[in-house]
């Protein structure tokens, strides 16, 4: 059963999208993606959002640019935290996205990434189911100190 849900309004969110859930195939997260529109598919949206959690979802990370409704709507009928990750676009390089999402009014929050941060939305869905899981935390602790490792490798390169 998805552990996360996945959703985007539109294919051309695929890319960064795809970030996410190649983070959590990494963990070993079962989840779920879907292309939805909140505008032009509101039913089909509404149905997916609100059965979410019946469905076994913990988290949902939801991507959006330009209005960047689909976030906030997630958040407005899931009960459980909602990732946003505002998505670059080429009329305001993302900043319309980021503000839109972000700017939640109170008692509707939703925790959001960097603009095209679909890296960062992954990592942060497991954190978050990590809080239950003591295997998957010890995964990010090991992916952490690879990290931590890689940076050391390439300072130790440049200063031979």
């Amino acid at each position: 059963m998805a552990k996360v849900g996945i959703v985007m309004g539109s294919d051309s969110d695929m890319p960064i999208m795809e970030k996410a859930a190649a983070f959590l195939d990494e963990m070993g997260i079962d989840y779920e993606m879907r292309i939805i529109s909140a505008h032009r598919e509101p039913d089909i949206f509404f149905d997916w959002a609100k059965s979410a959690k019946d469905n076994g979802m913990k988290v949902i990370i939801a991507g959006a640019g330009k209005a960047a409704h689909l976030p906030g709507m997630c958040a407005a009928l899931f009960p459980l935290p909602v990732i946003g990750i505002p998505m670059k676009t080429s009329d305001l390089g993302g900043v319309d996205s980021l503000y839109s999402i972000v700017q939640m009014p109170s008692g509707v929050p939703v925790a959001t990434v960097a603009i095209n941060g679909g890296l960062n939305a992954g990592i942060l869905a497991a954190k978050i189911l990590a809080t239950e899981d003591e295997e998957l935390l010890c995964k990010l602790e090991a992916y952490a100190e690879n990290m931590k490792k890689e940076v050391m490798a390439k300072d130790a390169k440049i200063n031979e």
